[in-house]
Parts: C-alpha cells; structure tokens; sequence
C-alpha cells in the first residue's frame, strides 16, 4: 500500500508538471521579474506550501533542458559527448547522464550571477545567503537554456527554415536573457544599467568559459 500510494503521488506530480510547465514558462517569459520575485517569496514559505502554483525553479529548468535534449533525439541527432568514449567522455555513457551534465553546465549561469549579486550586495557567501538569488535565477536561465538550445539542434538541420529559425531562436534568448539580467541586477543592487549589465557579461562570460572547458575535456 505505501508503494501504491507512492505510485499516486508521483504520476500525480509527473502529470501536473504538463499543466504547469507551460504556465511557468509563459509567466517566465511575459513577467521575468514578478516571477523571481515569486521564487524569494515562496522560500520563506514553509516547505510543503512552496511553488503551489508554478514549477519550482531547479525542477523549470530541469524540464526546460530536458525538452531541447528530446527536440534533439527527436531530430535524430547524436549527442557528441555520449558518442564519444575517450576520456572523461567515457563517464557519460548515456543520454540521462549527458543530460544531467547539461544541468550542471547551465545551473553554473545561475550559480555564477547569484554569487556576484550575493557578494555586490555585501553580504557573506553561505547556503543561506546564496539560495534566494540561486533559484531566482533558475527561471531566466532556463528560458535562455531553452532557447538555446533548441536554435543549436535548428543549426543542424538541413532545412532552409531552420537555417533561418536557428540564429534568430538563439539571438532572441540570449537578448532576453541579458535584458532580464541586467534590469534584475540595477533593481535589486540600485545601481546604473551599465553597471548591471557588466555583471551580467562577466557571468555570460564565466559560464561560457565553463561550457567550452566542460565541452573539451568531454569530447576529447
């Protein structure tokens, strides 16, 4: 019976995430900040009342990369890492474990921008401290995860619609993200844009330094 009941709960939870995956992504996308604001509310909240109403964020983002990586297989396209058997690739022998490799990967985006907010705001470097802005920024970074990349599997299609699709997907997420970001960053630390927006670059910066150093030393 406890393993019957387990068995509901989880295909409930499982069944709920096609209702509000949607939803989460399109509060995501039409109210960015409301929608972090959101995620420092709902943590104070005690822990079996949290994200009622929407995915929380490590689970959104989560989702959101596991969709492009089916929008990939689902084109017929080989992930390089699981194809490969040299190295460090040899560790990641499936598509569940080259998916999670991608959650750490782009979880780092939002690791990375929560730590600088953490330290510009003068406060200490702690799991306290640090989780708010961490799930904050789960829900932009999926969404730039997301579009990013479903234009990478479009660049690989020989069609002439994607070839159109796939620079505009990529350039519109990466656009969004960095607006989102930097407006997030001015609003919450109360400084110029400029400013915000040199944070927001030395955290592209940072994580995309990590994405080609994970990409290399697992496709070599």
């Amino acid at each position: 019976m406890k393993w019957i009941n387990s068995l509901d709960e989880l295909l409930y939870e499982v069944m709920s995430w096609l209702l509000f995956f949607p939803l989460t992504l399109w509060r995501c996308v039409r109210y960015p900040f409301a929608m972090m604001d959101y995620a420092d509310e709902q943590l104070a909240r005690p822990e079996n009342e949290q994200f009622a109403a929407a995915l929380s964020p490590p689970l959104f983002l989560a989702i959101a990369l596991l969709i492009a990586h089916a929008f990939s297989m689902a084109l017929g396209q080989i992930d390089r890492i699981v194809a490969n058997r040299h190295g460090l690739a040899g560790l990641v022998d499936d598509e569940a474990s080259a998916l999670i490799l991608r959650l750490v990967v782009f979880a780092s985006f939002a690791l990375f921008a929560a730590t600088r907010m953490v330290r510009k705001s003068g406060l200490a470097i702690d799991r306290t401290s640090l989780r708010a802005p961490f799930y904050a920024q789960c829900y932009p970074t999926a969404i730039f995860a997301l579009g990013l990349g479903l234009g990478v599997s479009l660049a690989n299609v020989a069609y002439p619609a994607a070839a159109v699709a796939s620079p505009i997907l990529i350039g519109a997420s990466t656009l969004n993200y960095v607006i989102v970001e930097t407006r997030w960053f001015a609003m919450k630390l109360e400084t110029g844009y400029l400013p915000a927006l040199g944070a927001v670059l030395l955290t592209l910066v940072e994580g995309f330094t990590l994405l080609l150093i994970v990409g290399f030393l697992f496709t070599r």
